[in-house]
């Protein structure tokens, strides 16, 4: 009995702190704030784009006939109103990343950021 009793103490325990993981960036690291200086093109926004958004719209993959990967690619989607729409989850527009949760919001600032300020090649 004694060793039931023990088991099952031992199984609870690792259920309850497994389900405890938890991992949103924005509420591990309240403090950090969103640098929004100083964004560019080759910097920031593109390493982000690789690490977000080519899996699935560069120009190999190229889903939903969309390719964000170079510049001037890319630069017809930020035009046309279609890359904050799409991140930022607007409506009228598909959400992306699709089937994913929506960008960290620090990351749609910066991207944001650099289309308001004229979305340079930089």
């Amino acid at each position: 009995m004694m060793k039931k009793y023990i088991l099952i103490s031992i199984l609870a325990t690792s259920w309850l702190i497994g389900s405890c993981y938890y991992d949103v960036e924005e509420e591990l690291y309240p403090t950090l704030g969103c640098n929004t200086a100083n964004v560019t093109y080759g910097g920031v926004v593109e390493p982000l784009l690789k690490s977000k958004c080519y899996k699935c719209h560069d120009a190999a993959n190229n889903n939903g006939n969309i390719t964000l990967e170079g510049y001037n690619n890319l630069k017809k989607y930020v035009d046309s109103g279609q890359l904050l729409g799409a991140i930022k989850h607007s409506l009228g527009y598909s959400q992306m990343p699709k089937n994913e949760g929506q960008l960290v919001d620090c990351n749609i600032q910066k991207i944001e950021v650099w289309v308001n300020d004229g979305a340079l090649q930089n």
